[in-house]
């Protein structure tokens, strides 16, 4: 079969081979997870997709292709980078440089069709040549698009300036880099568009006059608290929106005894703004002596606002319900820029599905007064109390419709929430903390649960001991937390549940609790009972780490909850078991494939031999390598085996079973089959009585076959192929609130293993659907979304619809969430296709990409990226598929995570913009780049320099700081660079030139060069601090070591310009010098620019270092 082919009109006869594999990312400075099909679709269309892919096959050389792709890659780097944006939309002059350049490559496309089509003038030469014409004139448009982009958007800002500026401080409209990447997404990671401006209202009356502007400047606004949501609610689905930060609305009112409508008692109660973290709340109430009865898992980041869009538990709903069964009355925004208050009346103090019918007062007040001032109108709410959840569940909600009722659950979609009273409750006054260890299967001791709670319901009844909380940790989840077993048994738990059991007499506390162990007992189970505060602290810390769960894939992990029913439960863990397994088989089958090709390619490594006379390999082998191979025969058969026939009785399966190689088993299969007829090949895999196992099935028969010295190389490679095979392993991992069926479903990914990411996909898909086989729902806590939209029917979404379209018919609100008309799963992901989450198609053929096709890619664009160079020997902290592309480095070029930056990168980046200065003057941001070894040689620098001329001075225990008021005026300003064990790079930070060096050099140097010295010498005002001050000797010293450096070994040169540093060339005209960067040990020394273009040479290096191979420019 023929391989494809590189596609050059213009190129050689010959057809060269491509690689075997069709790669996926070949456009190049893509860091997101967008294919190179996306991007295409995105930027040219799918018809220009479709005549691309068939193009490829006929490739000859690749350059028009290649170009055609470092077009499409300027343009997307551009569009997914606002610090580049930024950057060109403050300087025109080199924004017309990269149209001229991005046009340039495009007519060159050209000139090679209409050569080729001279040459090939035949019928197919004619269709090629008019394939290429389409798909240069979709790139001209697109070109075209992109120069628009920019005065659109400058003319759009001053716009949204001038009009929010009314309402708000101008300090509060943020339209820079660092505010938008931190606004791009949630917990989800999800990046779909970043937001056209972020705000930050100082109170919550600037709110309705914020939603009043957006919609007249025709932005569709995006409410955001703590950003700690797991279904996208808080990501931006549009380029033009509007993302609305209340973090600023911090008030928090005192606990106060308040009057409640339909109340016939004074009740605790607290107001809080929409900005106030959730644990602030909570400390609040236990100062007074009260419990909030909110406390999701993220309380530590979430707020207030959030917890009534998605109406949030925790594990006291069991006792108190969610947010919305604790809600006084809320006060929102609506679609229209008018304050509504939704009231509660008649509350039950309780659970709000218990009642028969909850009543709400909605009222309208003018949104151009201050709120509750001009009434405009009042509405009665009745609603059925067994609308809130469906009957048998403790949480629910997938309703987003929610009979009407304004803003909960709405996730947003029908206005902004700006502030809540709620009710606080009062604890008993004893509580007992117990934790109960279950060494049976899950499925045995899952009963017990219902068994509890039951019990605790009655005697709750008869005022007695109450169940205040009841949590679940599966053996997975123990293991990742390093749970340590309170048991005397010899095993490890397969299920804990730890629990509060509180009362207001302590010896019916102690009787409950008493009865509780014992029950445990019953389900192979121990229990352990905490009395004072302390014990019982202890006892929850293991609940309190669950993130454990994910630390093998740097935290990040896909977080669905559902809710079951708990006489069901045992079903759920049943299914998610087999998910587990056959996950599992499918992972060693793959190890098993890669094992087999390193066994048939030949060229095994072997050691050094203790003979005298080297011994042939092939005489060494012998027959090895064939029972290597039919041991991974023999061990494929009894695992596939496993995985189709896991409905299987025992009975039936035993004679297969024995003749796979489980002879050791016969006996066990056979009194299994006695003992329980309805067994299963499932659930004896599932309590191990058979053992997929890597350790027992091959490795210690490959140790067999391969034994001695000579041998340990093949043994270590075996070694190595596993643990890169078992990377890619997905597993599902269970942790509930018990007294609820909440179950929060955990799948942890490695983000940059497409494989592995779309595993997890098909595992959710079939989560969902088990949820739902067993009268469950989709989810408890976490809401819709994005991400759980596919997995709702057309009759669950389609009253909400209806809803938003009656309250928000213009969509200024969430515009593109939940409320848009359901699409195929298949669709709706490629429309909300993320940078950094659920589908990652680049991930396949990262690692394994050619990294000569991109030798012009400049080091410097992916530091603005925040990307490290994937040839590094150490990973990132953050895996590369996490990355959108305009992530910073901290540290030795790890990039920073998500929305949440160090405090010394973001006082770095406050301080450039204050100063008006460019994101990419990398040397303002040393203090964003950190190390020890940095440090170390700094402070050691700084005392010799102190010691000699005594201009600065270093305290001890300052970490080097400078105590000198201008602390540029320091010798050692520039940022060095360092390898991982700590020794310098060849090549330091080049000094900047004092006037005399630019004058005497700029006498012999063309008329070009000797402008921009000319104008270095005049005073950059980015370095003259820097020069000021500094002696002659020093700088000439910096100019030798300057001169002394290497250029990057990949970075393409002309034979003419080869070891020359001013000569590399971006376009005519244009001349650069060698900086170094912090980062990796292959990041030593990069081109970037000097001139006028020190003030944002990354910006600069959009234009490609890869133009340098225009040629030199010509002198004289």
């Amino acid at each position: 079969m023929n391989a494809p082919q590189v596609f050059d009109p213009h190129g050689a006869a010959t057809a060269v081979a491509a690689d075997p594999e069709a790669r996926l990312r070949e456009i190049p400075y893509n860091y997101t997870s967008f294919s190179d099909r996306e991007i295409v679709i995105r930027l040219l269309g799918d018809d220009a997709w479709a005549v691309l892919a068939e193009l490829r096959a006929e490739r000859r050389t690749g350059r028009s292709a290649r170009m055609l792709y470092e077009v499409l890659g300027d343009i997307w780097v551009v569009r997914r980078n606002p610090y580049l944006q930024d950057d060109m939309l403050d300087n025109p002059k080199r924004r017309a440089q990269l149209i001229e350049a991005l046009h340039h490559r495009l007519t060159e496309i050209d000139k090679r069709r209409r050569a080729d089509l001279t040459a090939h003038g035949d019928e197919a030469g004619v269709d090629r040549a008019a394939r290429v014409d389409t798909l240069v004139q979709a790139a001209r448009r697109a070109v075209d698009d992109f120069k628009s982009e920019f005065q659109k958007t400058y003319d759009l800002r001053r716009r949204a300036t001038k009009v929010l500026g009314k309402v708000t401080e101008k300090d509060n409209i943020k339209f820079d880099g660092l505010s938008r990447v931190s606004h791009v997404t949630d917990a989800t990671d999800w990046r779909v568009e970043y937001p056209f401006v972020v705000l930050t209202p100082d109170t919550e009356a600037e709110i309705a006059g914020m939603i009043k502007a957006c919609f007249e400047l025709g932005l569709t606004v995006i409410p955001r608290g703590g950003g700690t949501g797991y279904t996208g609610g808080a990501v931006p689905l549009t380029p033009f929106s509007a993302v609305i930060n209340t973090e600023k609305l911090e008030q928090l009112g005192a606990v106060e005894m308040t009057e409640l409508p339909g109340v016939d008692r004074k009740v605790a109660t607290i107001f809080s703004g929409a900005g106030v973290v959730t644990r602030r709340v909570t400390e609040a109430a236990e100062q007074a002596g009260f419990v909030f009865a909110v406390d999701p898992t993220s309380l530590d980041a979430s707020c207030v606002g959030g917890n009534v869009a998605m109406n949030a538990g925790g594990k006291k709903a069991v006792l108190w319900g969610t947010a919305l069964d604790n809600l006084a009355w809320w006060r929102m925004v609506d679609p229209e820029g008018n304050w509504l208050e939704v009231t509660r009346l008649d509350h039950n103090m309780g659970k709000i599905h218990d009642i028969e019918v909850a009543r709400f007062r909605l009222d309208w007040f003018d949104g151009n007064y201050a709120p509750g001032e001009k009434l405009l109108r009042t509405e009665a709410l009745d609603i059925k109390g067994r609308v809130f959840r469906k009957e048998g569940l403790g949480k629910d909600v997938t309703d987003k419709f929610l009979a009407g009722l304004p803003g909960v659950q709405k996730e947003g979609c029908d206005g902004l929430i700006t502030s809540a009273r709620w009710v606080l409750h009062k604890m008993p006054a004893h509580t007992r903390t117990v934790c109960l260890e279950f060494f049976g299967q899950a499925r045995e001791a899952i009963p017990s649960i219902v068994e509890i709670k039951d019990y605790l319901f009655e005697t709750s009844k008869q005022g007695g001991a109450i169940l205040a909380g009841l949590e679940h940790l599966d053996e997975r989840y123990l293991r990742a937390v390093g749970y340590a077993t309170k048991s005397k048994r010899n095993a490890f738990p397969k299920m804990v549940l730890i629990g509060d059991i509180v009362g207001d007499d302590a010896d019916a506390v102690a009787q409950a609790t008493s009865e509780v162990v014992r029950m445990a007992n019953g389900k192979s189970g121990e229990g352990f009972v905490a009395v004072n505060a302390e014990a019982r602290k202890r006892f929850w810390l293991d609940r309190s780490r669950t993130a454990a769960i994910a630390k093998h894939t740097n935290a990040f992990k896909i977080n669905e909850d559902v809710v079951i029913p708990l006489n069901r439960m045992g079903e759920y863990t049943d299914g998610i078991e087999r998910i587990n397994i056959e996950l599992s088989i499918k992972n060693k089958l793959q190890l098993v494939d890669a094992l087999e090709a390193f066994f048939k390619a030949g060229k095994l490594p072997l050691g050094k031999s203790d003979d005298a006379n080297e011994i042939p390999s092939a005489e060494l082998l012998e027959d090895r390598v064939q029972q290597a191979l039919d041991l991974m025969k023999r061990v494929r058969t009894r695992w596939e085996f496993l995985r189709d026939k896991l409905d299987l009785s025992v009975r039936e399966a035993q004679h297969y079973l024995v003749g796979l190689g489980y002879e050791a088993l016969a006996e066990k299969f056979a009194d299994r089959a006695d003992a329980q007829p309805d067994a299963t090949v499932f659930h004896i895999t599932q309590d191990r009585t058979i053992r997929v196992s890597w350790k027992q099935e091959i490795r210690a028969e490959l140790r067999q076959i391969f034994n001695g010295g000579e041998f340990k190389p093949i043994l270590e490679e075996a070694q190595a192929i596993h643990k890169k095979v078992l990377r890619g392993r997905v597993f599902v991992a269970l942790h509930m609130h018990a007294g609820d069926g909440n179950v929060h479903t955990n799948l942890p990914v490695n983000s940059d293993n497409y494989e592995m990411l779309q595993d997890a996909h098909k595992a959710v898909a079939r989560i969902m659907k088990l949820a739902r086989s067993l009268d469950g729902v989709i989810s408890g806590e976490h809401g819709i979304g994005i991400t759980k939209l596919e997995f709702l029917t057309d009759e669950e979404i389609g009253e909400f619809r209806a809803y938003k379209q009656r309250v928000d018919p213009h969509g200024p609100l969430q515009r593109g969430q939940a409320a848009r008309r359901r699409r195929s799963a298949q669709r709706l992901h490629a429309e909300l296709r993320p940078d950094g989450l659920r589908v990652v198609d680049h991930a396949t053929v990262r690692h394994r990409r050619d990294f000569r096709v991109d030798q012009g890619l400049p080091a410097l664009r992916q530091v603005q990226a925040g990307v490290r160079d994937p040839r590094a020997a150490r990973q990132p902290a953050v895996q590369p598929a996490q990355q959108d592309s305009c992530y910073l480095v901290a540290g030795r070029g790890v990039p920073v995570r998500r929305a949440d930056p160090p405090r010394r990168v973001d006082q770095a980046l406050g301080r450039i913009q204050r100063r008006r200065r460019s994101l990419h003057r990398l040397s303002q941001m040393r203090d964003a780049v950190s190390g020890e070894d940095r440090l170390r040689r700094r402070d050691h620098e700084h005392a010799q320099s102190a010691a000699q001329n005594g201009q600065e001075e270093v305290q001890s225990g300052q970490r080097g700081r400078h105590v000198l008021p201008q602390r540029d005026q320091s010798a050692d300003h520039q940022p060095r660079a360092y390898r991982d064990d700590g020794h310098r790079l060849q090549g330091a930070a080049p000094r900047q030139r004092s006037a005399e060096e630019v004058r005497e050099e700029a006498d012999g140097a063309p008329a070009g060069d000797r402008r921009q010295a000319a104008g270095h010498a005049a005073g950059d005002p980015l370095h003259e601090q820097e020069d000021a001050g500094q002696p002659a000797e020093e700088n000439r010293a910096r100019v030798a070591r300057y001169r002394g450096q290497q250029d990057r070994p990949d970075h393409p040169q002309s034979e003419d310009d080869h070891g020359r540093h001013g000569s590399g060339v971006l376009l005519p005209g244009l001349r650069f010098r060698a900086a170094v960067l912090a980062g990796g040990s292959r990041h030593a020394s990069h081109v970037v620019g000097s001139g006028r273009a020190n003030r944002a040479a990354a910006g600069l290096s959009v234009l490609r270092l890869s133009a340098a191979r225009l040629g030199p420019v010509r002198q004289g």
